[in-house]
């Protein structure tokens, strides 16, 4: 119902940048707010940030405050991650998600309908 294709991910030396998007489709209406979550290997799945479509409301995981922002362009049905200062630990795979109306929080995974195939990040020391 709600389509999503992440992209941007890549390589990059710790310091770096990247800037991932998120292209959502289909039923876009039904969608409220987005987010991006994060898992390396042998962790669980983490909260990294969200953004409401509405009223650009934004929320951060204390981990990336500072070095990452969140942004959307409503007319692209876009969302953007921008990461600056990327460190090693950042390294995961990055996806992003749709939350529907009245559906929860912005850092509960569980709240989040419609997922991503999701994008690799990898950032070297």
């Amino acid at each position: 119902q709600v389509q999503l294709v992440e992209s941007g991910g890549g390589l990059v030396q710790a310091g770096g940048s990247l800037r991932l998007s998120c292209a959502a489709s289909g039923r876009t209406f039904t969608s409220y707010a987005m987010g991006w979550f994060r898992q390396a290997p042998g962790k669980e799945r983490e909260f990294v940030s969200g953004i409401t479509w509405g009223s650009g409301s934004t929320d951060y995981a204390d981990s990336v405050k500072g070095r990452f922002t969140i942004s959307r362009d409503n007319a692209k049905n876009t969302v953007y991650l921008q990461m600056n200062s990327l460190k090693p630990e950042d390294t995961a795979v990055y996806y992003c998600a749709s939350r529907g109306y009245f559906s929860g929080t912005a850092v509960s995974a569980p709240d989040y309908d419609y997922w991503g195939q999701g994008t690799q990040v990898t950032v070297s020391s």
